[in-house]
């Protein structure tokens, strides 16, 4: 059975990731901070689908839990076939009102863990001639919005190089581009759902379906629904500056 290993598992867009490569029969490792959160995630995936599930507890905003997944992706014994990049936090207040180590604990998630992961994870994919990497990114990479779309604009071009780089090795790298999703992210930033259009928020179960289908297709890049899509191509076209204005007179 092929093995997915995928961080942020407990909740929202990475459970249902877990969830659903249990569905089809994969085994899994399975990567959080909570590990009271992670058995009981474990024990339902083992219980539901019949596979196995590792868990494996770290922050990877900690140097030492981050190295702790590094080695788990690069022990050639038990080879995982698929890193499911899903880990990450966002940032309520905006840059000046953050502390400069709050913002770098986030930026070492969003973008030093997808790093070193894969780094790590390639390494026995390319020597095996297969293995594939989904990065959760976001729509919001395309629209000005301090460290966060930054860190989530970073992750898109690394995984659109790494895809065009590792493919004529067997590896296939997908960066999923989700907008605002019903999970706890938002939640736990304080933010509302009243923050944006009921239309605009989108299903995790759903978007997780797409990302696979657009993974298994060589898809470089995964965003979900058309309403995504054409805020996507709109964001690249209309000049930084002036989505930024436009951004300042909402937050008045």
């Amino acid at each position: 059975m092929p093995t997915a290993l995928v961080t942020g598992a407990t909740a929202g867009i990475g459970r249902s990731f877990a969830q659903q490569l249990a569905a089809r029969g994969d085994d899994l490792v399975i990567v959080a901070r909570d590990t009271a959160r992670l058995d009981a995630v474990a024990e339902e995936l083992r219980s539901g689908h019949g596979v196995a599930v590792e868990v494996l507890a770290a922050d990877l905003a900690d140097r030492a839990g981050m190295a702790a997944v590094e080695a788990r992706l690069a022990d050639r014994d038990r080879p995982v076939d698929l890193l499911v990049n899903n880990a990450g936090f966002g940032l309520k207040e905006r840059f000046l009102d953050n502390s400069a180590d709050l913002e770098t604990a986030m930026l070492d998630v969003l973008v030093t863990a997808v790093l070193r992961l894969t780094h790590a994870a390639l390494g026995p994919m390319t020597e095996r001639g297969h293995g594939g990497v989904i990065n959760v990114s976001s729509v919001a990479s395309y629209l000005p919005r301090g460290t966060y779309s930054a860190a989530k604009a970073w992750v898109n071009s690394f995984s659109e190089w790494a895809a065009n780089e590792y493919r004529p090795q067997g590896v296939t790298i997908t960066a999923l581009l989700p907008g605002f999703t019903r999970t706890e992210f938002h939640e736990r930033m304080d933010v509302s759902r009243d923050s944006a259009p009921s239309f605009l928020w989108l299903d995790a179960d759903e978007l997780v379906r797409t990302a696979l289908a657009d993974h298994e297709a060589g898809r470089v890049f995964s965003i979900p629904s058309a309403r995504y899509k054409a805020i996507a191509t709109l964001a690249r076209a209309v000049p930084s500056g002036v989505l930024q204005r436009f951004q300042s007179m909402g937050r008045k």
